[in-house]
Formats: structure tokens, sequence, C-alpha cells
């Protein structure tokens, strides 16, 4: 069957009847991590709120008062998850997320209008689209573009959109002659009912059950942002349509402003400034690093000049790195001294290094390591790893102290 939400894109409001509402979970992703969330599944007699499908996520809105956070369409059936029960039986107002929807619209719309010019004008077949949070994809059948194609595609679809085509709907039985003349990849295995064409007047005729606009004219402007490697000989065109790119364009507009105050010079400019200001650190951490490794020979040089130096030598830095460490442990030697290193946040994550003699290394360094609740290897008397709380030095220091006599500590 074809939804409300399929054969009037524009409605925003609508009222329908609860068919039936079952228990259920959801997954849903929160802070990067997938969380079960319990509650319904409700159908409806009909919906403005489209299921996933053909490549465009969901709809978000609400029956009623009750927030809807998942749509799909299980067979002819679009199945609503929300939090709280609804009664069967209920008459229900449904809103619909016009913004988000709208959105959609216009990416899947310039999605086809983007696909049937591409294959027009250049041959190149799409294999698969994404209609991202922030952009969207199409994967093209081929594995380079030449030198000026996205150029003169994006001048052709801004043109087709100043046209003002219009984009009509057609459901047609599944053995219509005219099916079999329109562009698709397919239909499901669990399709049913009519078939639904999108046609855009004189430009394509496709398959698709998404949402779209009525009018290229409604899709304002599409940018192509460019291509990029994708899988299997294929290349990704990244593109963005109506509102997305009023919103590229106010961020990076934002971008541009925060630039030219941090970096003192205009627009034109800021690619250089950005140039020299990378190769003026590179220069700084270069010079950096070899203050450290000459401050790694003379701590090691004023350790063996200590007469009074013990078998125990600890040492924590905060801005130093593995050669730090690895110059005063080569420096020491390690016939008969433990040298216990730390670099890194003081109290947070960090990497360690534990040399000495290989008796004791081997014996002590997996316990060095699982006290500074962080991972390591060694061989031949060195064992070294990364530490995630290096505020439990002070317990290896105590550790390494029971197997010496002195410990000639220093923090720096």
């Amino acid at each position: 069957m074809a939804f409300q939400c399929q054969r009037d894109c524009y409605m925003q409001e609508f009222i329908t009847t609860v068919v039936s509402c079952s228990p259920a979970e959801l997954k849903v992703e929160n802070s990067g991590k997938n969380e079960k969330v319990t509650g319904f599944n409700v159908i409806l007699k009909d919906t403005i709120l489209f299921p996933e499908g053909g490549g465009q996520p969901d709809d978000r809105g609400t029956i009623g008062t009750v927030p809807v956070l998942r749509v799909t369409r299980q067979g002819s059936e679009a199945v609503h998850f929300v939090e709280s029960a609804l009664e069967v039986g209920l008459e229900a107002r449904l809103k619909v997320d016009w913004e988000r929807r709208f959105d959609h619209m216009q990416q899947h719309t310039g999605q086809h209008l983007v696909t049937a010019l591409a294959d027009t004008m250049f041959g190149y077949k799409t294999t698969s689209w994404e209609l991202g949070r922030q952009r969207s994809t199409i994967e093209l059948n081929t594995a380079v573009v030449k030198p000026g194609e996205m150029e003169a595609l994006e001048k052709a679809v801004n043109q087709k959109i100043r046209d003002r085509v219009a984009v009509t709907v057609q459901l047609l039985s599944l053995d219509d002659p005219v099916v079999e003349k329109v562009r698709t990849r397919g239909l499901p295995d669990d399709h049913a009912g009519p078939v639904r064409i999108i046609d855009i007047n004189g430009v394509d005729a496709n398959m698709c059950c998404g949402t779209h606009v009525s009018n290229l004219s409604h899709l304002q402007v599409i940018k192509i942002l460019g291509t990029e490697k994708g899988k299997k000989n294929k290349t990704n065109l990244i593109f963005l349509a109506g509102n997305r790119v009023l919103k590229y364009a106010e961020r990076s507009y934002s971008t541009e402003r925060s630039l030219t105050s941090l970096l003192k010079t205009g627009a034109g400019d800021h690619v250089e400034a950005v140039d020299k200001l990378q190769k003026s650190v590179k220069v700084l951490q270069k010079n950096n690093l070899n203050l450290l490794r000459d401050m790694a020979v003379l701590i090691a040089q004023n350790f063996k000049n200590n007469p009074n130096r013990g078998k125990l030598f600890c040492l924590h830095r905060k801005d130093g790195d593995n050669e730090f460490m690895n110059i005063i442990a080569n420096e020491i030697g390690t016939e008969d001294t433990v040298l216990f290193l730390t670099v890194g946040d003081e109290k947070g994550m960090g990497l360690f290094l534990l040399t000495g003699p290989v008796g004791i290394v081997d014996e002590l360094g997996p316990r060095v390591a699982e006290l500074l609740e962080g991972k390591g290897a060694g061989k031949n008397g060195r064992f070294q790893g990364k530490a995630n709380r290096m505020a439990r030095r002070g317990e290896v220091e105590a550790l390494l102290q029971e197997r010496s006599h002195h410990c000639s500590s220093l923090e720096e």
C-alpha cells in the first residue's frame, strides 16, 4: 500500500486511528553507546510518518502528545515505536517533524536528479547512496571522474532547478508496461501493492518509496562538494541540497570569521597563514625534541656522577616521550640499577618504562602495568607500555623500593 506520507509528502498533520499496540524494545544510540528502550510498537490505520526505506531515514513526529522514536516498515505496515501505550481504536492526530522531513525530501529528490544527469551526461550509474546527517553520498560505478565533469554536472542540475521542472508520483500495478521502462535497483522481497514511480518530467522516472518535492524549484540549489575514492573501483560523489547548502554557507562563514580573528589575516590568506604556522610548529617541535634528548643525557650523567646513588632511579616528566625514557635508560645502563621512568599526565594517562636486571624486570613488569591500570610488554630487561592511572606511581615506587636499599627520586 501507499501511505498518506507517500500520497501527499507535504501533509504535516493527519487524523488517524490506532489499530494495534504491543510491547516492544528499541535500540537507540546515546553518547556513542547503544541502549535498549522499552516501549510499544503501534500500527495506525494510515500514517504521514515515513518508515525508513529507499535509502531515506525515517520520520520523527508525534501521535497526539506521544513522541515517535522510530518508524519502520514491516510488509505493508508502518510500525511506530513509542514509549507510552496507546489505546486501540483511539483517534489520534499525527504531526510530522517538518524540518527533518523537508530536508529528507530535498536530499532524496536531489539524489534522483544528480543520479539521472550523471548517467545521461557521462554514463555513470548509481550503485548505492546514503542520506547522511550533514551531507549525502552517491556511489558511482566508475573508478575516476574526469576533470571538469563534476563542475558540468553541478551546472546542469542547477539549471533544471531554475527551469522549475515538475516532479510527479504515479502508482502503477506491477504488470504495467510503464514499469519495465523506469530506472530501478529492484523491489524489496516483501513488497506488496502498487509500484510507486517518481517522475522528474523529461529527466528521470524511477521506482522509489521515499518522499520527494513536487517541483525541482523546491530544491533551491545543489552543491557538489567533490568526489573521493570509493570501494571496488567506485567513486563517491558528495553533495548537499536545499537548506543544507544554506547551513553549510553559514557554518563556513562563521569558520572564516573565526580564522580571520585568530590568524589576523583576510580570508584569502588563511591557507598561507596556516601553512606558515604549521611549519613554525614543526620547527618548535624539532627544537623541543632536541632539548629533551639533551636533558635526558644530562639527567643520566647526573645520576651516574652521584657518589651516593642507589640501586633504584625513579623519574617522571610530563612532556617526555618513549625516546626520552630510552635515552636515559641507555645512558645509565641497567646491569645493577632498576629504572622506573614515566612521562605524561601526572594523574591520568601516560607511558612507563621499567629497566634493570632481567630477573627483577621479568618479575615486576606485569605488576607495574597492573598497578598503573595499563598494558605493557618487554624482554631482555626492559618492560614498557601505556598507563591509564599515573597517579599510582607512588605505589609502584614503593614496590620497587622493597627490592632496593636506596631510591634517588627526581620529580619535574
